[in-house]
């Protein structure tokens, strides 16, 4: 079995099976993808089925060098869904990360802003130009509504529910949550929707997505990123 074939069928798996987002898929797939680069610098033969245990451990020492505990985790974490899932596939007996231990990591609190550092975030903004008014709705819904930025982009106008005082939100796995959205995030969210984003010429496979770049199209995550 070639890893190409190994790695495609196990994508559709994640995304199909286990109902994982593009972005958790594609960091599934870079775990084995950096396995399948090693092997080949040191240009060894052993496909998915066959690889034992002694030359995934040489890789993970090899990369160890080069990352911290954290990241040494995700690796092996990754590694052991891919062979797990060659297990249940019936295409391997054993798993070659069997005897191989996470490093242990300590819980990390996410960091958080404050009040005032999110208050001059939004006087940053240049509400002068008509992506402004885009910018300080997108600031207030991240921060106001704690959504996830994948979250954000994919926000709908259908999934407005300002009557009730919440939102729609589609997280990770397809999963539906309903989140309190405040009247000043609603009223900044409408002067966007009603001032800005009606003159634009929307695409229509953008036609229900609330926030959209100069060319009616959604947004990307690099495009938050910059933004803000």
């Amino acid at each position: 079995m070639r890893w190409k074939d190994a790695l495609q069928d196990y994508q559709h798996y994640l995304g199909i099976e286990r109902g994982l987002s593009e972005n958790s898929i594609k960091s599934y797939r870079r775990d084995v993808q950096k396995l399948i680069d090693f092997l080949e610098v040191h240009q060894l033969s052993e496909n998915p089925v066959n690889i034992p245990p002694d030359v995934v451990q040489r890789f993970l020492y090899e990369t160890a060098k080069d990352q911290n505990p954290r990241s040494q985790a995700r690796l092996i974490s990754g590694l052991k869904s891919f062979f797990g899932y060659l297990i249940f596939e019936n295409l391997r007996d054993t798993d070659p990360l069997e005897l191989v231990e996470s490093p242990k990591i300590g819980r990390k609190l996410p960091d958080t802003l404050s009040l005032e550092e999110i208050d001059l975030l939004i006087a940053a903004i240049d509400l002068s130009k008509p992506e402004g008014e885009r910018n300080r709705a997108i600031l207030e819904t991240l921060y106001g509504c704690g959504l996830r930025v994948s979250e954000l982009i994919h926000l709908k106008l259908s999934d407005l529910f300002f009557e009730e005082g919440f939102i729609r939100v589609i997280g990770k796995g397809q999963k539906q949550r309903f989140v309190p959205i405040s009247d000043t995030n609603q009223k900044y969210i409408n002067i966007y929707v009603d001032l800005v984003r009606s003159l634009l010429t929307v695409e229509k496979e953008s036609s229900d997505i609330v926030f959209l770049n100069r060319r009616g199209k959604q947004l990307t995550r690099a495009m938050i990123f910059t933004i803000i």
